[in-house]
């Protein structure tokens, strides 16, 4: 074999090293970006169904409802509901506050299969009927939020780790 054809093999040979490490990242990354868009799926889909749950209430049965969005919580937020529930329930039958959210849409902000941790921004419409003292008649709002869960994944379950309202008007495109 002469120097030119083991050059050439060499060469050969380290092109199909290089690219076999290409092969192997690229199939890496492929993996993470999967599972971070089967976690982005998950995740949305369970902030959908509990973001109703978790923002609204009735009077009449608010510690129930807090209960109830507490149990799609973890961490501290879990912690803030059941003070929330204690701190609210007072005002609320005294104003027979009602507020119901609906899920207008929802959109991943980022998401990361590997450590279980999805942000979500949610749309909502909230409606809130409740008297004011001295007045007789019962005020009704309608107004469009925001807001931001960070959902945790956490024994096989999307749980709500954080909660953010965005207030404000949305920036401009």
């Amino acid at each position: 074999m002469t120097g030119a054809s083991r050059l050439a093999v060499g060469l050969m040979a380290a092109v199909a090293l290089a690219l076999s490490a290409v092969i192997w990242i690229m199939h890496t990354d492929l993996s993470r970006l999967r599972a971070d868009e089967e976690a982005a799926r998950e995740a949305l889909a369970a902030a959908r169904a509990v973001a109703a749950d978790m923002l609204s209430y009735d009077h009449r049965t608010i510690e129930q409802d807090f209960a109830r969005a507490g149990g799609y919580t973890t961490g501290a937020l879990s912690l803030h509901y059941r003070e929330l529930s204690r701190t609210m329930a007072a005002q609320a039958r005294r104003e027979k506050a009602v507020q119901q959210a609906a899920v207008t849409g929802a959109g991943v902000e980022s998401a990361s299969g590997r450590s279980g941790r999805v942000e979500v921004l949610l749309f909502m419409n909230i409606s809130t009927v409740k008297t004011l003292k001295g007045e007789e008649e019962p005020r009704r709002q309608v107004s469009r939020n925001r807001a931001r869960f960070i959902m945790v994944e956490k024994d096989s379950r999307w749980l709500v780790a954080e909660l953010s309202t965005l207030l404000g008007d949305p920036p401009p495109p």
